[in-house]
């Protein structure tokens, strides 16, 4: 950490040497990252940046540059001289695998997701977090609840060991009535997502909580370049209309769209889903001058499901129902989020600039499920209710620097923020029929915060990258008993230190081997830390990967990982009894396989292999078995790629016995 800090203090000191300075944006001017730049004359190269800059050395006028990005067509240009800065703008164009490139600056895994977006764009809400192999989804209790997800061996049940984001906005909710670390993505639109980020492990010091396993991240268009309407019918009554509408037409300098999504559908079951969802999104975009951007948007998302839950399958084998059938069909739920968040980067020169955000959500959810019938309650049944009402307000900044010095360009970044949970009237309580309150388990208020820091570094040497960073979290969790007879108000807070370093080596242009290394931590429900006198609030997660990405023919992409991820503390939470169980240290380990082939620019075949042994290291062989653990799954499929008009693709998805 002493060489982070005496590069950041070294920054403005630094040398830029002669440099060709460009940046490069779509047609309609959104700046583009991760566009790999070539000097066919002296094979250096360089990648854009957030802002869409890029710095390319060992160059001269007169040198061929070959600008490629995933999805837009490649571009040759001409340098004229070293005195103005280019601007460059990319065309989309068909996706083809010889846009991918492999360098050791350039996040090759990122450029895959760009690709499968592409060539197999989402069409639902649930089928988002698909795009990340490896990651299994799957949905019970009604189409509004959130998915249950599968990754590395853990069964994460809606989001504990795996960080969400949509616009920089947390999709995870901490403390939630239903189960820690909750994320519902259905308030997505999937047609306004621009782009993907994702990876896997505890690796990265600007993701915190919850990304032990990995993160994902959402991008949606900022400006859109034409309207689109769109209703599609099908089975089980379902109904969806959709429709993106730009506000401001082409201008140079503003943007603004709205984006809205209705859902109706019964589902397949006997006793009808009566789902419903209302998505509504506006975004505006400018710029205000050479150096300041301005992004604001809101959404509002509601829906409301009846389910059949879970069945018994004695009950479908004595004939009493079908599969499709239901016990209790009073089950399902409502659920609202609000959200705003602005978005404001400003470039304080050539080498820096500030990137900062403010959002708030207000969010409410009601669920009501059934797990066991009349087995405990033989006259009014086992129905229960979780239910919640949030408030979630959030700042960060972040301040971007790079530099060079002979052999070696420099990333600094260096980011604080915080997020602030006040949760009301978290409840869990026995019901009757969604209206009659039996009696109630536990109710109270929850106050969460977490103020944090991080600082990260990238070290170009060659073809090397260095990746030191350090994160700091500190987390307060008070909650008030409201069943308690007399006023207590709980507290305790904890910080947590989260290292991270990882290399990079391109000993060819296709061919990157990497190893990263990190801790990152899952935060536990507040109602058990205060109750538990603050021991095991914050579980740290070690993680290690080694791994290579090969591109041996223009038409070929491979992907390989060994990976190993230690717990200090796991957690199983026990929803119809409002309790957490602990289940102590666990370590899992496995393999990840991924090809992406191209034979023809028209047809796309791409597989995923994801193996996992998940253990307990707190009991006996042969006991030491991680319940509901996924050892084996794998996705794939086939595209056809638009061509004379057509286009279409056939997927799969296995996941073997848990």
């Amino acid at each position: 950490m002493r060489l982070i800090i005496v590069l950041f203090s070294l920054l403005p000191f630094l040398s830029y040497g002669q440099q060709l300075q460009g940046k490069v944006t779509d047609a309609i001017r959104t700046p583009l990252a991760n566009v790999n730049i070539v000097n066919r004359s002296s094979g250096s190269h360089a990648h854009t940046n957030a802002l869409g800059i890029f710095f390319l050395s060992d160059t001269q006028a007169g040198d061929t540059l070959l600008i490629s990005h995933v999805g837009y067509a490649t571009y040759l240009h001409v340098v004229p001289d070293l005195d103005h800065e280019l601007e460059i703008i990319l065309k989309e164009s068909a996706v083809e695998l010889e846009q991918l490139v492999v360098t050791a600056q350039v996040r090759a895994i990122n450029q895959m997701a760009a690709v499968d977006l592409k060539t197999n764009p989402v069409n639902s809400s649930q089928e988002i977090l698909r795009k990340v192999p490896g990651l299994f989804i799957g949905q019970h209790a009604g189409g509004g609840k959130a998915e249950q997800i599968f990754l590395r061996g853990f069964d994460i049940d809606h989001g504990t060991d795996i960080s969400l984001s949509a616009d920089g906005l947390p999709v995870n909710m901490v403390s939630h009535a239903h189960g820690q670390g909750y994320a519902d993505l259905h308030f997505l639109i999937p047609e306004t997502i621009r782009a993907i980020d994702y990876d896997k492990g505890p690796y990265y010091a600007n993701k915190g909580n919850f990304a032990t396993a990995g993160y994902v991240d959402f991008h949606t268009y900022d400006r859109i370049n034409k309207s689109m309407a769109a209703v599609e019918l099908g089975s089980f009554n379902r109904l969806r209309t959709v429709g993106l509408f730009n506000l401001l037409g082409d201008t140079e300098k503003h943007g603004a769209y709205l984006a809205t999504e209705y859902l109706l559908s019964d589902g397949p079951f006997e006793s009808p889903q009566n789902f419903n969802r209302l998505n509504l999104m506006g975004k505006y975009a400018g710029q205000f001058s050479h150096n300041q951007h301005l992004t604001l948007q809101a959404s509002i998302f509601d829906s409301k499901w009846d389910a059949s839950g879970q069945i018994p399958q004695r009950a479908i084998n004595q004939g009493l129902i079908n599969r499709f059938g239901a016990i209790d069909n009073t089950e399902g739920g409502f659920t609202r989020r609000v959200n705003v968040i602005a978005r404001h980067t400003n470039q304080l020169n050539d080498r820096s600039f500030v990137m900062s955000k403010v959002y708030y959500t207000h969010y409410d959810f009601e669920l009501y499920s059934n797990f066991t019938f009349f087995l405990n309650d033989p006259v009014n049944g086992d129905q229960i209710r979780q239910k919640e009402s949030r408030g979630i307000a959030g700042l960060e900044s972040v301040l971007n620097q790079s530099s060079a010095l002979p052999g070696v360009d420099i990333s600094l970044q260096s980011g604080a923020g915080f997020r602030y949970d006040d949760i009301n009237d978290n409840e869990l309580s026995r019901t009757k029929n969604r209206k009659t309150t039996l009696n109630n388990i536990s109710l109270g208020n929850v106050d969460e915060s977490n103020l944090y820091g991080f600082v990260n570094a990238e070290l170009n040497v060659g073809p090397w990258l260095i990746n030191p960073g350090l994160r700091l979290d500190y987390m307060k969790f008070d909650y008030i008993n409201q069943l308690d007879s007399a006023y207590s108000s709980l507290s305790v807070s904890k910080a947590f230190v989260s290292p991270k370093f990882n290399v990079v080596y391109a000993p060819r242009r296709d061919w990157q081997l990497y190893f990263k290394s990190g801790i990152g931590f899952h935060s536990n429900d507040t109602r058990v830390v205060v109750a538990q006198n603050g021991q095991d609030i914050l579980p740290a997660a070690y993680g290690t990967d080694l791994g290579t990405i090969l591109k041996p023919t223009d038409k070929l992409f491979v992907n390989m990982a060994l990976w190993y991820l230690f717990l200090e503390q796991e957690f199983v939470y026990v929803g119809d009894e409002g309790v957490v169980e602990p289940s102590g240290k666990t370590q899992r380990k496995g393999v990840d396989v991924g090809l992406r082939y191209q034979p023809f620019n028209w047809l796309l075949l791409d597989a995923n292999l994801n193996y996992a042994h998940a253990r307990s290291l707190e009991a006996s062989e042969g006991q030491n078995y991680i319940p509901l653990a996924p050892a084996l799954t794998s996705t794939g499929g086939i595209a056809v790629l638009p061509y004379a008009g057509f286009s279409g693709t056939i997927r799969y998805r296995y996941l073997k016995d848990r």
